[in-house]
């Protein structure tokens, strides 16, 4: 009767549902984000948080071959935390940034349009793996062997030129002799990026990391950027790649007064950003207050009406369970339970006998009925559905056993 209970509530919730176009109705997202973070520390600057959020969400959503949305929000959207300046300073870039400084000092240090390749070789001679020993007897060979080095770095360097790119970033290191050359071919280079950082960079200006020079293609050299700048912010140095085409990663710069309060700001901010990522993934909300669960607990009465023996206690059962929020939202608030919830039954229960939707819920301030569309408060269908399955598959598991087990010894 339990898994009855739930298909059915399961069916409620899915007709009490709205569904939201996630690229259209910004003004609904950003209402069910401000309802989740809300009381938290951040709320003062509620506003900007939500838009940062949404913002970074839509950013980086892909879709897969199949069709499906996925949000990789913890690769592609990276969280900077720069102590110092002002919250409302804090904003979302359409691009990346990363904290580092040109190699050369005499390397340009704002480009626009540029043309970006990523390596992740060593620009620099390589050692051979072994230890090796090499005897030279005269002059002349010591000189040919330098030689041999500088060239070998000489190559990798052409190799890098003849696509003409303004801007190399690499994982590993570039040596002195290196950086001169892409100096004098007027090419900025970064060097020791990490493989996070440079993924997010490919995603946002659209290039195709490359391992070795002599393999480099044209499709793999990313024009997506629009603007490359060195920007000092605090004591540091970052590199800003800012006004990318359709960018598939982000940054989000958070400024503030110290660690702590930057800290608590990301925390808020992420899970904001789950929120939205739940909405994208199943573009459905309920109304929150109460509203969802009183529904539910009328239409679970009134099914179980028509159930025959056994089984119509259980499921009653479950409808009397829901009733717990509204019940515990009024309670909180100090006005009569027993009125407000008789009301809000009564309420729920006429608009099921017409057939019609009711949004009607508990105000957690005043304490009064309202209907949740002018309070503009919801939840995503995902989570609400989700902890009704854990609540009832859990009390499910409970009664399944039997006996009590007690782990303790019968004193004797």
């Amino acid at each position: 009767a339990y898994s009855k209970a739930l298909a059915y509530a399961l069916k409620v919730c899915d007709e009490l549902a709205v569904t939201v176009d996630v690229e259209k109705d910004q003004e609904w997202i950003s209402k069910l984000v401000l309802s989740t973070i809300g009381t938290k520390f951040s709320s003062r600057w509620n506003d900007k948080l939500v838009d940062m959020a949404i913002q970074s969400v839509m950013m980086v959503v892909e879709t897969t071959p199949g069709g499906m949305p996925t949000v990789d929000i913890k690769r592609y959207a990276k969280v900077e935390k720069i102590p110092g300046g002002e919250l409302d300073d804090a904003k979302v870039l359409k691009g990346v940034m990363f904290q580092k400084d040109v190699t050369h000092s005499k390397m340009r240090r704002r480009i626009e349009n540029p043309r970006i390749l990523l390596l992740d070789t060593p620009l620099e001679y390589k050692k051979g793996e072994s230890q090796t020993t090499m005897e030279i007897t005269e002059e002349q060979d010591w000189n040919a062997m330098l030689r041999l080095e500088e060239e070998y770095v000489e190559n990798m360097c052409k190799e890098i030129i003849a696509h003409k790119p303004d801007i190399v970033i690499t994982e590993k290191g570039v040596s002195d002799l290196a950086q001169h050359f892409l100096q004098k071919a007027n090419i900025t280079a970064f060097r020791r990026l990490r493989k996070t950082d440079n993924n997010r960079v490919a995603k946002a200006v659209g290039a195709t990391i490359v391992s070795r020079t002599d393999e480099i293609q044209e499709s793999d050299i990313g024009t997506g950027c629009g603007l490359f700048e060195m920007r000092k912010l605090g004591d540091d140095w970052f590199c800003f790649l800012e006004e990318c085409k359709d960018p598939k990663a982000c940054t989000i710069i958070l400024r503030g007064g110290s660690k702590d309060v930057l800290n608590e700001i990301e925390r808020n901010l992420q899970d904001a950003m789950q929120v939205v990522r739940n909405v994208v993934y199943n573009p459905k909300l309920l109304p929150g207050g109460g509203a969802t669960e009183m529904a539910l607990a009328v239409a679970i009465r009134r099914e179980g009406q028509s159930l025959q023996g056994i089984q119509q206690a259980p499921f009653m059962a479950v409808g009397d369970a829901m009733e717990v929020i509204p019940r515990t939202l009024a309670q909180n608030c100090g006005v009569s339970v027993i009125r407000t919830i008789t009301e809000l039954r009564a309420k729920h229960a006429a608009a099921a006998g017409n057939g019609e939707k009711c949004h009607v819920g508990v105000n957690g301030i005043t304490g009064e009925l309202v209907d949740m569309n002018d309070l503009g408060i919801w939840e995503p269908y995902s989570v609400k559905v989700q902890t009704i399955k854990t609540a009832i598959e859990n009390a499910c598991m409970i009664l399944r056993i039997d006996d009590i087990v007690s782990g303790s010894k019968k004193s004797k």
